[in-house]
């Protein structure tokens, strides 16, 4: 196992390639997932994240009763890493979340993580559960990522929940988010950085960003980093536009901005096909002014689609 930091040590200051994919919804082809990883392999990726999704629930009559039941749309988050690993042999990272889960249950995957020898994650709170209105946390689980990554750096020191052992310490390497334009629920962007250094404090190893499409905002989010102290590796997110409607539906959804310049590029094209050649050749102007800064690496959010990343990775790398 190799840890995220390490790669990016031997690289000696050349950008590297990563990815993200999110699971198959539950009944669809796994097949056609690796087919999609397939071609992004030329790009020698050293890692790829892999995407976790909290339990929705539904309301059901069982024998007369009413019940709320959990169910999982997108599983599988922990066979798709092993998977990866055993065809592709790069290292696989999955999302570990606050959401859904008590502190005994977030040890016990994190136990079988390191069983399997899965040691890169990526530490999150995650969303809130469907229909609320705010995160609310699983009585006895963590509420913020922070909590999080401590239970992680304790579990690297040998302590567990409820002892301490020689005989188990585990060696993860973790990352956290970063947000370029804020998380939505906090208040200003420097308390959105204090939470982040929060994160860093209590044990990330890097910082992994929220798409952005405005190439300033990043460099003025590192700029903000190292002024408060957080010295760790921050990887650019990239998420080619594909589609005029996600010139609304990412900023409702991720809380971004759209410059106005990639929003009159899409307006005046007449074909799906242009739009998405136009997010091909904005992502790639974004890549090339990123990589002469020496970033760690280019991230891509796939969505578990490789042509479009295909074509920039071809210019780029």
């Amino acid at each position: 196992m190799t840890k995220i930091t390490e790669y990016f040590n031997q690289a000696k200051g050349k950008t590297l390639f990563s990815l993200e994919i999110i699971p198959p919804m539950k009944g669809s082809n796994f097949g056609d997932l690796m087919q999609n990883i397939e071609p992004l392999m030329e790009f020698n990726p050293p890692f790829i994240e892999v995407t976790y999704h909290r339990e929705e629930y539904i309301t059901k009559e069982v024998n007369g009763e009413t019940k709320r039941i959990p169910i999982r749309k997108r599983p599988g988050t922990l066979g798709i890493c092993a998977a990866i690993m055993q065809k592709f042999k790069v290292e696989a990272v999955p999302h570990v979340i606050c959401g859904g889960f008590t502190k005994e249950e977030t040890e016990d995957f994190l136990i079988d993580l390191h069983y399997l020898g899965i040691e890169n994650i990526l530490a999150l709170r995650g969303d809130q559960e469907k229909g609320e209105t705010h995160f609310i946390p699983k009585s006895g689980g963590h509420a913020f990522a922070n909590e999080l990554v401590e239970q992680i750096s304790a579990m690297n020191q040998g302590k567990l929940l409820y002892e301490e052992t020689e005989s188990f310490p585990t060696n993860f390497c973790v990352g956290v988010a970063g947000y370029p334009e804020k998380h939505f629920e906090a208040i200003s962007l420097e308390e959105d950085l204090q939470n982040l250094k929060r994160k860093v404090d209590a044990g990330a190893d890097y910082i992994v960003t929220q798409m952005f499409f405005d190439n300033r905002k990043y460099f003025d989010f590192v700029d903000k980093c190292r002024a408060i102290g957080i010295n760790v590796p921050i990887i650019p997110g990239l998420k080619p536009l594909s589609t005029a409607r996600q010139l609304q539906i990412l900023p409702e959804i991720f809380f971004l901005d759209i410059p106005e310049d990639l929003q009159k590029a899409v307006k005046a094209c007449t074909a799906p096909e242009q739009i998405k050649q136009v997010g091909i050749e904005w992502t790639i102007a974004q890549g090339r002014e990123l990589m002469q800064a020496g970033v760690p690496a280019l991230h891509f959010y796939t969505m578990s689609k490789s042509d479009n990343v295909q074509a920039i990775a071809k210019s780029l790398f």
